[in-house]
Parts: C-alpha cells; sequence; structure tokens
C-alpha cells in the first residue's frame, strides 16, 4: 500500500469525466480501475489524502504518470482569463480532474468506439473486447482502507497481436457496430509495427494528428482525444456534442485556445465535466 497526499486529486470526478472507461466508482471514498493490465483500488483516507493498493515501485512507475500526479493543477484557476466566468466555474466544479496517461493502444480502441457512443455503451463493449482476447486479472484480497472489489475476475485491455487476431464477426459481437473494421484494421496497424506508441509519442503536435487522422476510421475528434489523453498533449481541444453545445451557449461558437497554449485540454476537461454532470 501507498499512501500520498495529493492536492487537486479527486479520483471519483476523473472516474466520471468520460477520458476512460475502466475507472469504476464503488462508494464516496473508492475507486478501482483497469490500467496498464494491473488492478488498482484508491482509498481516500482524509483531506487531500489517499491509498492506494500498490507498492511504492508500481505508484512510482505507473501510478504517478498514469494520473499527471506532477503537474501543478492549483495554478489551475490562476491561468483563467478573468471575464470568462463560465470557466471558472467550471474549474472549480471540476477541481480534482486530472488528465489521464492512457496506454496508447487501448485509447485508440476506446475512442474508436466512442464515436456516436454514450459512456455506459462504450464502457461495454469495452469490456467485452476485453474478455474475449484480453489477460484475465485475479482481483486481489485487500484489507482496510481498501474495501472488496467489485469483481472477482477482470480482463487486461488486449494487446494488439491478441485483438488483431479477431475475426470482423467477433468484433462486432462486442456491439461496436460498424466500427468493427476500423478496430480491426488499427489492431493489425500496431500488431504488424505501422504503428507504436513510442514511435507516436516522438512526433510533434502536428505529425501525431497528422498520423492518426490517417488511420482508418479516425477523424478529427477521436485524433485530438487520442493525444490529450494518451499522449498528455495537453494543448490539444477535442470538440464532441457536449462541447459543442458549451461553444455554442457561451462561446458564440468558439473558444479561443490562443489564451490556454499548455492547457486548453485540461480546460476541455473541466468544461465537460461541468455541463455534462450537473445536467444529470
Amino acid at each position: 500500500m501507498v499512501t500520498r497526499k495529493i492536492a487537486c486529486f479527486d479520483p471519483v470526478k476523473i472516474a466520471r469525466s468520460g477520458q476512460a472507461f475502466r475507472i469504476t466508482v464503488l462508494d464516496d471514498s473508492h475507486t478501482e480501475l483497469i490500467a496498464k493490465s494491473r488492478y488498482l483500488q484508491i482509498a481516500k483516507t482524509g483531506e487531500d489524502t489517499f491509498a492506494f493498493s500498490c507498492s511504492e515501485e508500481e505508484f512510482i512507475d505507473i501510478w504517478q504518470e498514469y494520473f499527471d500526479l506532477t503537474r501543478d493543477y492549483e495554478a489551475m484557476s490562476k491561468l483563467i482569463e478573468g471575464k470568462d466566468t463560465y470557466l471558472r466555474d467550471a474549474e472549480e466544479y471540476g477541481r480534482g480532474i486530472r488528465i489521464l496517461r492512457q496506454d496508447v493502444f487501448e485509447t485508440v480502441i476506446s475512442y474508436i468506439i466512442s464515436q456516436r457512443r454514450s459512456i455506459p455503451s462504450i464502457t461495454t463493449s469495452v469490456e467485452r473486447i476485453s474478455a474475449l482476447c484480453g489477460d484475465k486479472i485475479k482481483a486481489p484480497k485487500l484489507k482496510a482502507p481498501f474495501v472488496r472489489p467489485a469483481k472477482d475476475i477482470y480482463y487486461s485491455f488486449p494487446s494488439p497481436d491478441a485483438l488483431s487476431k479477431l475475426t470482423i464477426e467477433q468484433i462486432a459481437g462486442t456491439g461496436v457496430g460498424y466500427r468493427a473494421p476500423y478496430i480491426a484494421n488499427a489492431a493489425r496497424d500496431f500488431a504488424s509495427g505501422k504503428l507504436s506508441g513510442e514511435a507516436l509519442d516522438r512526433l510533434n503536435d502536428d505529425e501525431l494528428y497528422k498520423a492518426l487522422i490517417s488511420m482508418y476510421g479516425v477523424g478529427t475528434k477521436v485524433a485530438n482525444c487520442v493525444m490529450l489523453f494518451a499522449f498528455a498533449r495537453t494543448s490539444r481541444f477535442p470538440i464532441d456534442v457536449w462541447i459543442q453545445r458549451i461553444l455554442d451557449r457561451y462561446y458564440n461558437g468558439n473558444f479561443d485556445t490562443s489564451l490556454y497554449p499548455d492547457t486548453a485540454g485540461i480546460m476541455q476537461q473541466f468544461m465537460f465535466f461541468y455541463e455534462r454532470t450537473r445536467e444529470i
């Protein structure tokens, strides 16, 4: 177990922010997730204090980067342009959200699936794909301050090689519909080495964007989401139906991202979370 005091970190808000599809809220103080082929549970144990169900080595090697814990999120409110009361309210409401640094292949496939889908339906398809050809992960036996995991068995997100071996019919059977060929093509590209997370990460933003939209079935929104949530390119500002609604309602159709050259994507998450969850 690892315990840390972390300001501006709220796993429950992160789980509900729509970035990743395998984070589950167990109760007001506990969340669990499957990522990087591992199970992790986080328990809130006090004011800005959290316990992680992992070793110190795993925390430093994996979860510190995954949760973007080295970035100063307390400074975000100071960056907001003075007259923008909507964004200021959104940042205050969403304080605790951090941009996740997710596995590249999983993020590409998840956001291909996400096109014109609700978050629950995306989650269902991602879980079905994982169960179909991911590796089995047995839930750990945890003691306080943790709670019992929601399941006994979980599955890692499949490797490109494993997913590339599925037929179009098998992929379609997970409920992804017309996106099945896009998923199959992406799996083949990563399995063959035509694409790799390491090589893509070395590209600058323009090059990375061009590489992603050149993929079959990947458009502007998906490419920007992958850049933001897998490569931590926090200047990107993905626009979906929720964000477009915000832009039309509060910004005359256009949000000036030049005001936030390094943090536009973080501001986008505050806006998305604020608009989506306060209307539920």
